[in-house]
């Protein structure tokens, strides 16, 4: 086992080879943090891996895992040493709503990608930190799942069904140790929105994301919107009557 004494709280970021989730390392080493970079593929994690680990000069540690396969999360967080102060999840993925509409299977790997399997993992991690006595967790989510839209209800529902996870985990953990945040961005210029046209006042950078999710840990926030704007267009959205909502095909 690590000497904690000596040794400086660890990050888990899962999602690490992300914009986002390397913005938040980013973030996190500047702070004190040392890493824990976890993704699927071991050749991008590696290079994630050895880029921080120059850049930020923290200690820098490489972890493969898909988090769809749910086999696989006992001994991935078995395998973590030590267990991480703080957990960053970013894992998800927007797919094509069209795909969606058309291929169930399509559907139902943007639905596990994005909220079944980073809860379930996330959840385990819970029970670890509470049995520990301290912890936080960071979930990405999005304002896309304040309201299901036409446009990407799919996606958008699997946001919001993280978004209720992550409320009810932080509310079950309320008093504890155990501090649970939800950040939640608009528009982010990443790869995953590569050639979308995208509004510049309601489009952040992945920067801004990862300063949002520092100040969540450092601040014990509870509920980040990353550009303050955005928490007063989803209240107008949501407040649209449905007959309303329903023409407006957003």
């Amino acid at each position: 086992m690590a000497d904690e004494t000596d040794a400086p709280p660890a990050a888990l970021i899962l999602g690490a080879t992300s914009d986002i989730g390397r913005a938040a390392a980013q973030q996190l080493a500047a702070a004190g943090y040392a890493l824990q970079l976890a993704g699927r593929r071991a050749d991008a994690v590696q290079r994630e891996r050895d880029d921080l680990a120059v850049r930020t000069g923290q200690p820098v540690t490489m972890h493969v895992l898909d988090v769809t396969d749910s086999a696989a999360h006992a001994a991935f967080l078995e395998g973590l040493d030590p267990l991480p102060e703080v957990a960053v999840c970013v894992v998800g993925t927007m797919g094509d709503q069209a795909e969606n509409e058309r291929d169930p299977a399509k559907a139902a790997q943007v639905i596990a990608a994005t909220y079944t399997a980073p809860a379930q993992l996330l959840g385990e991690l819970a029970n670890r930190f509470a049995a520990r006595g301290h912890g936080t967790i960071v979930g990405v989510s999005s304002v896309a799942g304040d309201r299901g839209r036409a446009t990407n209800y799919v996606y958008g529902s699997a946001k919001a069904g993280f978004t209720a996870f992550l409320s009810g985990l932080r509310n079950r953990f309320a008093g504890t140790g155990v501090h649970v945040a939800t950040i939640k961005p608009g528009f982010v210029r990443t790869r995953m929105t590569e050639g979308l046209k995208l509004p510049g006042l309601l489009t952040a950078s992945p920067d801004r994301v990862g300063r949002s999710i520092h100040e969540a840990v450092a601040k014990r926030r509870d509920v980040v919107y990353v550009l303050p704007v955005w928490r007063l267009v989803m209240l107008i959205i949501r407040a649209i009557p449905e007959p309303v909502f329903k023409r407006l095909r957003l």
